[in-house]
């Protein structure tokens, strides 16, 4: 079972699938969940490209250490990753927290990204999102994570598919009775902690500084990471579009997958498209030169 182990010790767990040689994607899953979230994405994308799913610490096979968590590490541990797999770049898709970590891993590693796709993210949390964090954390701490999934499940499935979806929600359903509590917990403060710190604003004012392509994807029924949340990011990136899922919630990758499989595989398409023009015109710069 393929692992890599970061500077701090942590064992990442990880999986690539397709050919080596193909346009290489890098997926970060969100709060609680492991690499099983994008394996629809994943199917998708095999046949086109190099998936690289990996488990963010504290879940899936991934360690879980005790904590403290931070953004920052796990987006060393993504590099960790890439490095292993002697990949110099690739296409970021994150999702929900994973999406915080794609912001920080892009503004910190600026080339190992070919193109930047933020799904049902933001990068910033509300006071509102803070106390719903906070109380998903104390309620896995005091209660457990059956208990906690109760709670949380309802924010991110859409009412419609309440019922018929949930059970594919692995950190959900009966299988997040098998995860460590203190472990999502560390994965919520490392959220709330990353908001309360001077990083925090630094990543949000260098935004700016993203020239590789970017994808901004939401649904119009998230109540978790609205669509504010999502015009935000595509205002501050200048490279960003905006697309908005009609009918969809939180968990879009799941919920409405063929249209989000849809509107990814168009956009890393045409960003590897651009990224290899970026680097025949880089050649013939470099040819004029010498």
């Amino acid at each position: 079972m393929p692992y890599v182990t970061t500077s701090d010790g942590v064992r990442i767990h990880f999986e690539q699938t397709g050919r080596t040689s193909a346009p290489p994607v890098l997926m970060i899953q969100g709060l609680g969940a492991d690499k099983h979230g994008w394996d629809m994405q994943r199917l998708a994308l095999t046949p086109t490209h190099r998936v690289i799913a990996f488990d963010n610490r504290g879940a899936g096979r991934s360690d879980k250490p005790p904590g403290p968590y931070s953004l920052e590490q796990m987006a060393a541990d993504a590099i960790a990753v890439l490095d292993h797999l002697g990949v110099a770049d690739a296409h970021v898709v994150g999702a929900s927290m994973g999406g915080a970590i794609s912001q920080m891993l892009t503004i910190t590693y600026p080339d190992r990204v070919r193109s930047l796709t933020l799904a049902c993210t933001a990068c910033r949390n509300h006071p509102w999102r803070r106390e719903l964090l906070q109380t998903w954390a104390d309620t896995a701490r005091e209660r457990g994570m059956g208990e906690m999934a109760k709670i949380a499940s309802r924010w991110v499935i859409g009412p419609r598919s309440f019922r018929r979806i949930s059970p594919a929600f692995g950190w959900m359903g009966p299988l997040a009775l098998a995860r460590p509590r203190h472990a999502f917990v560390a994965q919520c403060e490392a959220i709330l902690a990353f908001t309360d710190d001077q990083s925090h604003e630094d990543v949000i004012a260098r935004l700016d500084e993203v020239t590789v392509p970017a994808l901004v994807i939401v649904g119009n029924q998230d109540i978790l990471t609205p669509r504010g949340d999502a015009e935000e990011l595509a205002e501050r990136i200048a490279t960003a579009e905006l697309v908005v899922i009609s009918g969809a919630a939180h968990g879009f990758m799941v919920e409405h997958a063929s249209t989000f499989n849809r509107v990814l595989i168009d956009f890393l398409r045409r960003a590897e498209r651009a990224h290899q023009h970026r680097l025949h015109g880089e050649r013939r710069l470099g040819a004029v030169a010498g």
